[in-house]
């Protein structure tokens, strides 16, 4: 492929990851249903843990799975829609997914956390790395009751898991999406370090 055309797949795939992880589905989920601004409730954030503090379990649960799916779509619309892209179009694809759901233009660049795109990016990358990181979550959500606590251990994990099952370059891309997870988080890292 000639150089100008990737510099041209390569500006499509984060244009298109970011636009798509731009879709604040909490956010439209919970006007939806009703229950007016998101923001307004619990850590203000768009995500799914934030739905769950409105009562809703299967609003949670279905903002949870949309906000996944965004993040696996990211990647796998690369190939479906450019054919032969480049590896690095599908990296640079999940990592503009996740940028998108934590700086949405259309909320003033105030999204999420990043957690649950990063997963569906991860499970498309490496699916046996992206269950071992959800599993890792749920262990240390049982364990110690704290989901915020749980993100960030999944997130420092998550790389280790994708450099053992596939790319290193991958892995990488996964160094960079949990960086971002843990500099979205450091409100939480402030009140855990604080203990509260």
């Amino acid at each position: 492929m000639a150089a100008d055309a990737t510099g041209v797949v390569l500006a499509l795939a984060v244009l298109g990851g970011y636009l798509l992880g731009s879709i604040p589905f909490g956010l439209l989920l919970t006007r939806a249903a009703g229950l007016g601004d998101l923001r307004s409730i619990g850590s203000g954030n768009i995500g799914a843990t934030n739905v769950l503090r409105t009562g809703r379990r299967a609003l949670a649960a279905a903002t949870l799975m949309l906000d996944v799916a965004k993040g696996a779509a990211a990647v796998l619309v690369v190939d479906w829609v450019l054919g032969d892209a480049p590896a690095d179009a599908e990296l640079a694809a999940g990592l503009a997914v996740v940028l998108g759901h934590m700086f949405p233009p259309w909320l003033k660049f105030r999204g999420g956390k990043g957690v649950a795109t990063a997963l569906g990016v991860i499970l498309v990358l490496s699916w046996p790395a992206g269950l071992l990181t959800a599993a890792t979550w749920l262990l240390v959500v049982l364990a110690l009751r704290i989901s915020s606590l749980a993100a960030l251990v999944a997130a420092l994990a998550a790389p280790i898991y994708v450099w053992l099952f596939a790319e290193p370059a991958a892995a990488w891309a996964v160094v960079a999406i949990t960086t971002l997870v843990w500099i979205r988080h450091h409100q939480n890292i402030a009140r855990l370090l604080a203990g509260r």
